[in-house]
């Protein structure tokens, strides 16, 4: 199963859209809360119920011991959010100042995530929050880089709005070529939207749209569900009708799509398509013109 962060340009329902995606997934699922600026899941859908000594920042000192204190640290600090305990989450910081401490953690932390999905079968998702991009690159401290760096997807959560667009547009290119140069590849790179306006009234872009003006692919897309979204921020008791909201049912759908692409990106690394030798490039060169002059 893939390891798939989410992010965005300006807050837009990064974290609502990544434990959307946890809770709907047909699998064992995992949402890590990695936000540098602090996470939002502790006082919201877990209503104040874990406190500040559990969570993600105390797997910087487990891991100054060693990869298996890190290992044994993250599994007793994963709170389940269903009856069975499949669906679980790792809190985030209380406090952005705990960030700068976990600079040194995060590539451990992502061997750690790549384990639980590639071989424990877990459908992984890391809610980055919105990224901070320091002379063209991803910073150090205020974005957990290490993850987006190895991640099998990286998905840009962007609203079906221009003002959306307009400031996603700017992260594009930066992050497509940090990929490249220090991550898994810009192929890793996806749009996940929110349609919050009806595109068929005017309001908003549809998903072909965004695709065109980002030059990004679309890998996902949720509706805007305003009672399960509010449950998803602030837990409680969840709205009537919720197991069957139009969220549920299309964050279920996106992680079948998501998994596919992954699966569909390790096969073209493990067996890259090659490209022909010159001398046969030559020949199926001389062919295809010889063709079209006939032909004409």
């Amino acid at each position: 199963m893939p390891v798939t962060v989410l992010a965005s340009a300006a807050s837009c329902g990064v974290t609502s859209s990544a434990l959307a995606l946890t809770l709907a997934s047909s699998r064992p699922s995992l949402l890590a809360e990695c936000d540098p600026k602090g996470g939002t899941l502790r006082a919201g859908f877990l209503q104040g119920q874990v406190n500040a000594g559990f969570g993600l920042y105390h797997l910087a000192a487990a891991e100054r011991v060693g990869p298996e204190a890190l290992a044994q640290a993250f599994a007793s600090h994963l709170w389940p959010v269903d009856e069975a305990g499949n669906r679980k989450v790792l809190p985030g910081l209380t406090d952005p100042a705990q960030a700068a401490a976990l600079d040194r953690t995060w590539p451990s932390l992502s061997d750690v995530l790549h384990v639980l999905a590639h071989d424990a079968g877990h459908d992984v998702f890391v809610d980055a929050g919105r990224l901070a991009v320091a002379s063209g690159r991803l910073h150090p401290t205020l974005t957990p880089a290490p993850l987006i760096h190895q991640a099998d997807l990286v998905l840009l959560v962007v609203r079906n709005i221009e003002a959306s667009l307009s400031l996603t547009r700017h992260l594009i290119e930066p992050l497509r070529a940090e990929l490249d140069e220090r991550g898994t590849g810009s192929s890793a790179l996806g749009l996940l939207v929110i349609e919050r306006e009806a595109a068929n009234r005017g309001r908003g872009y549809t998903t072909h749209q965004i695709a065109d003006a980002l030059r990004t692919p679309v890998l996902a897309a949720l509706p805007w569900d305003a009672s399960a979204a509010d449950f998803m921020a602030e837990g409680g008791a969840p709205p009537r009708g919720y197991a069957r909201s139009d969220l549920l049912r299309h964050a279920r759908t996106a992680t079948e799509q998501l998994e596919a692409v992954a699966q569909r990106r390790r096969i073209q690394q493990e067996f890259p398509v090659q490209s022909p030798e010159p001398q046969l490039a030559g020949v199926l060169q001389r062919l295809t013109q010889h063709r079209v002059g006939r032909r004409g």
